[in-house]
C-alpha cells in the first residue's frame, strides 16, 4: 500500500493509485487517533470523480475509532473551515486543488478551523504509518464503506458568510465573469456575487467529474481574459479546484495575481488605518515590485516559507490582519483564517466600488519584475540539497544579479518536481538565468520518467 506523506499542503497523490480508499480509511483512524474521537468531524470535498468515494471511507476510518463525522458535500475548502470554526469540529478536505482530475489529496484543519500543527501533523503521520504497516485493507466490499450523514446548509451558510463580509455594502453596477474551474465553487461564487448584486456572467461551472482545472480556472485564466474584453466588464475572477485562491483580471484582460491583490488589499486597509502593525505577511516568492511597493508606504513586508499556514502563522505571531501568496492564496485575518478565493475577489471589487477606481488603477502600485518560474520534474528530488555542483550553479547567478534580481530554488512538498524562480530587472535576463539553473539541475537529479 502507498505511504504518502503530508506536504505543505496536506497530502495528495494520484487517486486509487497513490491516493487509495484504503489509505484514507487509515488516515480517518490515524485523525480520530491523535485528534481525539469526541470532536465532531465535517468533510467536504471538490468535484473529482474519486472525491465521493474517498469522503466515505475517511468517514468510515472515523467511524471505526468511534468519531462521528458528517459530510457537507461539494463546498470550497475556505467554507469547510468556516463551519469547522463556527461548529468547533475538526475539517477534514477532499481536495488536490489546483491539480488535474486524476489527483486527489486531503487536508486537514484542527478544532476552530485551523491548520493542524506540526507537532499534529508529525503524530498523525506515526499512526497512519502503523496503520498501514499492521498489514493490508481491503475495502473492496462497497457495503464496507459507510454513508455518511449530510449536515444540511452548509453551502448557504458559507454563500452568507460571503455577502455579509461587505456589512451591507453592495456591488451593484459592477460587470463580474467569475470562472469557477469546474471545482468547488461551482454554486456558491456565483451566488454570492449576485447576492451582492453585481452583474454576473459565470464561465466553466459544469463539473462533470473530470474537467475540474482542465483549460480553466486559476491554472489557465486566457478564457478569462478573453471573455472580460470581449463582454466589456469590470473585473474578472478565476478560482482553482477548491476555490482557496484566486486570479483576477482587469477590464483590458490583464492578469493581477496574488503580489497584486495583495498590496490593493493592504493599500487600502492603511487609506482606513486599518493595517494592524503595518505589516503584511507574504512568502519568499514575492515579487521584488511588491516588495519596493510596500517600501514606498513604509509597509513591512514579512517573509515567510511557502504555504498558506506559514503565512497564518506568521499572522498570528506579529498580529497582522492580511497574508498571503502570489499564487492567489489571500487571508484576510478579519473574515478568514485561511486562503479564501471567492472572498479575495469580492473584498477587491469592494475597494474598486468603494473608491470608483479600475482594477488596473489600483494594481499599478506594483510594477513588477519579471519573473520566471521553472517547474522541473526530476527523478531525485530528495538528494536535492547535496546537489553540489547545482548549488555553484545558483551562487554564480546570484552574484552575476547582484542586487537587480534573486534566486529561489525549493522542491515541492506534494510533487517530484523542483521550483526555480529567477527575477531580474533587465528584460530577458530572467528566462536566460533559469533555463542556465534548469539545465544544471536535470544535470544534477535527473529527468522525471515519464
Amino acid at each position: 500500500m502507498p505511504h504518502l506523506r503530508f506536504g505543505t499542503d496536506g497530502v495528495r497523490g494520484v487517486a486509487s493509485v497513490d491516493l487509495t480508499k484504503e489509505f484514507v480509511y487509515c488516515l480517518g483512524r490515524a485523525l480520530a487517533r491523535v485528534l481525539g474521537p469526541d470532536h465532531l468531524y465535517l468533510i467536504a470535498r471538490d468535484t473529482r470523480e474519486s472525491g465521493y468515494i474517498l469522503e466515505g471511507a475517511v468517514c468510515t476510518g472515523l467511524h471505526r475509532e468511534r468519531a462521528l463525522s458528517l459530510t457537507c458535500g461539494v463546498l470550497p475548502t475556505p467554507g469547510l473551515a468556516l463551519l469547522a470554526q463556527e461548529r468547533e469540529a475538526v475539517g477534514v478536505m477532499i481536495s488536490a486543488s489546483h491539480n488535474p482530475w486524476t489527483d486527489n489529496g486531503v487536508k486537514v484543519f484542527s478544532l476552530g478551523g485551523g491548520k493542524i500543527s506540526d507537532e499534529q501533523q508529525s503524530a498523525i503521520e506515526d499512526q497512519l504509518e502503523q496503520l498501514l504497516d499492521e498489514g493490508d485493507v481491503r475495502l473492496d466490499d462497497m457495503a464496507a464503506i459507510l454513508n455518511p450523514g449530510y449536515a444540511p446548509g452548509s453551502a448557504d451558510r458559507y454563500v452568507a458568510h460571503l455577502v455579509d463580509s461587505l456589512k451591507g455594502r453592495s456591488l451593484a453596477g459592477l460587470k463580474v465573469i467569475v470562472d469557477c474551474g469546474n471545482g468547488a465553487a461551482f454554486e456558491v461564487a456565483p451566488f454570492a456575487l449576485r447576492g451582492l448584486g453585481a452583474e454576473v456572467t459565470v464561465l466553466n461551472a459544469d463539473p462533470n467529474g473530470r474537467n475540474i482545472n482542465d483549460g480553466c480556472g486559476s491554472t489557465d485564466p486566457s478564457g478569462l481574459a478573453r471573455a472580460v474584453v470581449e463582454l466589456q466588464a469590470d473585473a474578472g475572477l478565476a478560482l482553482d479546484g477548491d476555490a482557496d485562491r484566486v486570479v483576477m483580471v482587469d477590464a483590458s484582460g490583464e492578469l493581477v495575481d496574488g503580489d497584486k491583490m495583495l498590496a490593493v488589499l493592504a493599500f487600502d486597509l492603511d487609506d482606513q488605518g486599518l493595517l494592524a502593525e503595518r505589516g503584511v505577511a507574504t512568502t519568499v516568492m514575492a515579487n521584488l515590485g511588491l516588495r519596493r511597493a510596500f517600501a514606498t508606504r513604509g509597509i513591512e513586508l514579512v517573509e515567510t516559507p511557502v504555504g498558506d499556514r506559514y503565512v497564518k502563522a506568521a499572522m498570528d505571531e506579529r498580529g497582522l490582519v492580511l497574508g498571503g501568496e502570489q499564487s492567489g492564496h489571500v487571508i484576510i485575518g478579519a473574515l478568514a483564517n485561511t486562503g479564501d478565493g471567492t472572498l479575495t475577489g469580492i473584498s477587491v471589487l469592494d475597494v474598486m466600488q468603494r473608491t470608483g477606481r479600475s482594477l488596473a488603477d489600483l494594481a499599478s502600485v506594483v510594477d513588477k519584475a519579471p519573473q520566471v518560474l521553472l517547474n522541473v520534474k526530476v527523478a531525485r528530488r530528495e538528494e536535492l540539497l547535496d546537489a553540489e555542483a547545482f548549488w555553484a550553479a545558483v551562487s554564480a547567478v546570484e552574484q552575476g544579479l547582484g542586487d537587480k534580481g534573486r534566486v529561489l530554488v525549493r522542491a515541492s512538498g506534494t510533487e517530484p518536481v523542483v521550483r526555480i524562480m529567477v527575477e531580474a530587472l533587465e528584460p530577458g535576463v530572467a528566462a536566460a538565468q533559469a533555463e542556465i539553473l534548469r539545465v544544471a539541475l536535470l544535470d544534477a537529479l535527473g529527468p522525471l520518467a515519464d
